[in-house]
This record gives C-alpha cells, sequence and structure tokens, in this order.
C-alpha cells in the first residue's frame, strides 16, 4: 500500500512528539479515565444491587442533571477567566474525594443509596468545572494545524480507557467490591494530579473578564449565532436522548452472568471507538463537517436498533461495537470543528454549553430508557430510542441547513477576508 493511502488509516503522532505538555496531559486524563470508567460501572451495579430497579439506576442521571447544567456554564465562564491548568487540579481534588465517600459507604453493612445520589451530584457539579478547562486548555498545547491529531489520540487514549476500565471495572466489582474499585478510582486521581501539575499554566487571554452572568450569556449569543455549532450540539443531544441504552445494562447482565458481563457491555462500544480512533488518518480529508456529523449520527442509530433486535449476545456486541464506532466518527469532527472554529476568548464558555450537551444527553437518555423500560421492556426502549434517534437526526438535518452544508475550507476563506 502506497505510503499516503497508508497514513490515511494511521494516527497521526506528531502532538505527542513535539509537546512535553501534551504528553503530561495525556498521562493523566488516560490514568484518571480508567478510574472513572470503573467507577461509572460500580455506581450503577451498586444502585442497581441496592434497589433491583433500572428505573433507579436511570434516575442517577436526573440527579445529575441540574449541577451539571449550573456548573457548565459556570465552569465555562471560569476557564476563560482563570488558570486552565489550576481549574483542572482544583475539580480534580473534589472529584477525587467524592470517590473516597463512595468507598466509605461502600464499605458499610447497608449503603446508603441518598449518599450515592449526592455523590454523583457533586461529581457531576465538579465535572462542570473540569471538563471546560480541559477542552479550553489542549488547543493552547498545541498548533492549530495540529488540532485534528490531537482530538484523535485523545481518542484513542480515551476510548482504551473505555475499554479498560469498565472490564477492570467488572472484574474489580466481582473479585475485589465494590470498596476497592472506589479506591482503585481514588489512586488514579493522585496520578492524574501529579502529571497535571508539571504542565506549564494556561493563563486566560489578555483581557479577560471575570466570570458573570453578562459574560455567559455572551457565550450562549455566540453559540446561537452559529448555526454549525448549535447543530453539532443539537445532533449530539439527540443520539444521545434516544439512543442511550446504558442503564439497562445492570439488568442486562444480571441475567447473562454479573459483573464481568457488565463490564464488557460498557467496553463494546468504547472497542468501536477505539477503531473508529486509530484508523483516523482519513478524517482531514473531509471538509464537509456537518454532515459527516450527521452521518455518524444516524448510524449510531441504526446500530442501537440492530442491539435492541440481536438475538444473541456476540450480535448484540457487535452492534454495540458499531454504534461505538459511529459515535467516535461523530465525535471526532464535532471536536474539530470546536477547536478550529472557536476564538480562544470564548473556549471556555463554549466547551461548558457543549458539555451540557454532552452529558445532559446520556443523563436523560438513561433516564428515559430506564422509563421506557419499566413502561414496556428492555428491548422495547432500546429500539424505539434507537428509531428516534435516526428520525431527529434526520429532522435536524432538514432544520439547520448552514450546519448540514458547513465546510472547514470555506470557513477559513470567509475568516481570512474578514481579517
Amino acid at each position: 500500500m502506497p505510503d499516503d493511502k497508508r497514513r490515511a488509516f494511521t494516527l497521526d503522532l506528531t502532538p505527542i512528539r513535539t509537546s512535553r505538555d501534551f504528553r503530561r496531559l495525556l498521562v493523566g486524563k488516560g490514568v484518571s479515565a480508567l478510574g472513572s470508567f470503573a467507577t461509572m460501572v460500580a455506581l450503577q451495579y451498586q444502585v442497581f444491587h441496592v434497589t433491583h430497579s433500572s428505573f433507579a439506576v436511570g434516575m442517577l442521571g436526573v440527579v445529575e442533571l441540574v449541577p451539571l447544567l449550573c456548573a457548565a456554564l459556570l465552569g465555562g465562564a471560569f476557564a476563560d477567566s482563570h488558570d486552565r491548568k489550576t481549574l483542572v487540579l482544583a475539580s480534580e481534588v473534589v472529584l477525587c474525594l467524592v470517590s473516597v465517600t463512595l468507598m466509605i459507604n461502600a464499605l458499610v453493612a447497608t449503603p446508603s443509596l441518598v449518599v450515592i445520589y449526592v455523590c454523583a451530584a457533586i461529581s457531576a457539579a465538579a465535572s462542570g468545572f473540569h471538563r471546560p478547562a480541559l477542552e479550553a486548555m489542549t488547543p493552547r498545547l498545541l498548533p492549530r494545524k495540529q488540532m485534528p491529531a490531537a482530538s484523535a489520540i485523545r481518542s484513542v487514549l480515551g476510548n482504551s480507557a473505555a475499554i479498560a476500565g469498565p472490564a477492570l471495572g467488572g472484574v474489580l466489582i466481582a473479585s475485589r467490591g465494590l470498596a476497592f474499585t472506589y479506591a482503585f478510582d481514588v489512586v488514579t486521581f493522585v496520578v492524574s494530579m501529579v502529571a497535571v501539575s508539571g504542565i506549564r499554566r494556561v493563563p486566560p487571554s489578555a483581557g479577560a473578564a471575570p466570570p458573570s452572568l453578562s459574560g455567559i450569556k455572551d457565550g450562549v449569543i455566540y453559540a446561537r449565532s452559529r448555526q454549525e455549532l448549535m447543530g453539532s450540539y443539537l445532533i449530539d443531544f439527540n443520539a444521545m436522548l434516544f439512543g442511550m441504552p446504558n442503564a439497562l445494562f445492570p439488568a442486562i447482565a444480571e441475567r447473562l452472568g454479573g459483573g464481568r458481563v457488565l463490564g464488557v457491555l460498557y467496553a463494546a462500544p468504547a472497542v468501536g471507538a477505539f477503531i473508529a480512533s486509530t484508523t483516523s488518518g482519513w478524517t482531514p480529508r473531509v471538509h464537509r463537517y456537518g454532515m459527516a456529523i450527521i452521518l455518524a449520527a444516524a448510524a449510531w442509530g441504526v446500530a442501537i436498533i440492530g442491539f435492541g433486535l440481536a438475538s444473541s449476545v456476540p450480535l448484540a456486541i457487535g452492534c454495540l461495537i458499531a454504534a461505538g464506532f459511529a459515535d467516535m466518527v461523530s465525535a471526532l469532527f464535532r471536536t474539530t470543528l470546536w477547536n478550529q472554529t472557536i476564538p480562544d476568548a470564548l473556549r471556555g464558555r463554549l466547551a461548558g454549553i457543549e458539555q451540557i450537551s454532552y452529558m445532559s444527553g446520556p443523563m436523560l437518555g438513561n433516564a428515559e430508557a430506564g422509563l421506557v423500560a419499566s413502561a414496556t421492556s428492555v428491548g422495547v426502549s432500546v429500539v424505539s430510542g434507537g428509531v428516534l434517534c435516526v428520525v431527529g437526526s434526520v429532522v435536524l438535518a432538514a432544520l439547520l441547513p448552514r450546519f448540514r452544508q458547513f465546510d472547514i475550507r470555506q470557513f477559513d476563506r470567509e475568516r481570512v477576508v474578514a481579517a
């Protein structure tokens, strides 16, 4: 195979070779993500074990939603007006303490469901400060032309953790218990904080205003002024709201073999995402980001329909892998769109808005899946959600023509003319 064709299906490692700070960021985020995914499995498993209710598992998302909505916008404003490295470290301290609390709660004879829900809410609030600062930090560590490669590398690392973390979480739950699983998460946060502490400071842009309601409003107004940004948020929200079956995994795993099976179900989409990331060398050749995102979101819905209709475990796992592949293709183009077109002074606030769509969709989607499953069945919940995801993607594509037609080459030409 010629070198240019081979590069189209390989990962560009230039950001790792050229930036020490980016390497440290990858190490910290990769290790902490491993523990966070293990804790995600432990939380949902523990709630289902205590209540034996998919509805109760879905309610974790509802409990997390309000703190996230409040914190993400405020966290984005702070990320535009404060040192982003400091915000990342401070939020990780809070997240680490949450895992300590969960560990202690798991050690008592009768774990408190209230404590679990409160910890989930605090974790969501801390994430509202963590993710905007982290997302706004990365473009300051690398040249603009390396953003597509950086997005793919971070995706590979994140998906590696998304594969290993749930699988490891299932093994730890089955072999060592919930408390040990939460303790593992604590250790990974400590490693992450040590790695991130060695990164140079990432202060706000010159003339950045302190956090304020008017500043948050400016970010919202900017997002609304660009249909391609709103489309990227809405298309992902639609896919996760209707096509997110994670709340049903504990019930499915309970019938198939317990914690180890649960870990495999959670890991399967990440396997597909990992494949998409490691073969992402072709993505810089695609310039119509909006259409790529729309098609990938619809493909996610089709794969979820297949998962709901699957008559065997291998087929179900295959559909989840396909879903993860499609979701990662969407994520790669969404991230590249944001990193290449959003001004640095607004990155934190726009990352906060993006986080609301990115996380509230799965949170509400888990609640929706649990409610529909309680009213009908697990299979009906999964299939109907996939169908609504596909329908929603088509509707959004029709309603948002500038998003559907967005071409990064045209955007760059217009920016040059405006300058």
